[in-house]
């Protein structure tokens, strides 16, 4: 069930990435810290990459609504958000302490 919540949040994500009005040749980057020193992903990431990771909340930082609170939307659009803590149900360690969210390994490595 977990996997399916996951599934769901990533598709939402990627709808809503892919139905901007404008194009963009850059990532929105504005509501993100993009320095590396303090556990983010840089500005130029590449989703699901070993770069793309939120080490001050243990998340993708594609996915880290502590970062970027306009992902919000799309993870309570998909039913994935725990009201609670205020964070996607999927990332939630208070309510499913079991969750394993790990790192994606880093390239060639």
């Amino acid at each position: 069930m977990r996997a399916l919540s996951w599934a769901g949040a990533c598709a939402v994500l990627v709808l809503l990435g892919c139905s901007s009005s404008e194009p963009s040749a850059k990532p929105d980057t504005s509501a993100k810290v993009a320095s590396t020193s303090e556990g983010h992903a840089p500005a130029n990431f590449e989703p699901g990459s070993y770069e793309d990771w939120c080490g001050e909340h243990q998340v993708p930082e594609s996915q880290c609504t502590r970062c970027n609170a306009k992902l919000i939307p799309a993870f309570k659009a998909a039913n994935d958000w725990c009201a609670e803590h205020d964070m996607p149900e999927s990332q939630c360690k208070k309510c499913n302490p079991d969750i394993k969210i790990e790192r994606p390994p880093k390239p060639g490595g």
